[in-house]
């Protein structure tokens, strides 16, 4: 399996589009472009959304879907150049008719250890813990 993206640097600044293999796009820009996302940010929100798409999905299958999901990411990175992330935490936020803590941790583990490649990818760097808040439906 092989994923393609293109980033095209926009002229007269420090301004990036980013476009994916189904040819959807994004902007990224440093904090003083202020445009567009931080590219080292992008990771927490790759992170969030594909953790967020199995959630959603082991939820359905065991027959407790969701109408309301958030992640919220937070992350520490070293002081110094690259700024590496090392710790990160996943605080997910549900809500679903018939939702137990069992099936939202359970869905949250399986996501984390077996099926979002993100996570997969930065498991060797940093620390990723999770938590979530089940809300009344």
């Amino acid at each position: 399996m092989a994923a393609n993206t293109i980033t095209r640097w926009i002229p007269g600044g420090q301004r990036f589009i980013s476009t994916d293999s189904t040819g959807h796009s994004l902007v990224m820009s440093t904090t003083k472009e202020d445009i567009g996302m931080k590219p080292s940010e992008l990771i927490l929100s790759a992170l969030a959304g594909c953790s967020s798409v199995d959630v959603v999905n082991i939820l359905s299958k065991k027959r407790t879907p969701l109408s309301h999901l958030e992640v919220h990411v937070s992350a520490e990175q070293d002081s110094e150049p690259p700024w590496t992330f090392r710790k990160i935490h996943m605080k997910f936020i549900v809500k679903g008719k018939g939702l137990t803590e069992e099936n939202v941790a359970q869905a949250i583990e399986l996501s984390e250890q077996k099926y979002c490649s993100v996570a997969a990818t930065l498991r060797g760097v940093a620390e990723i813990s999770t938590s979530f808040t089940i809300l009344e439906d």
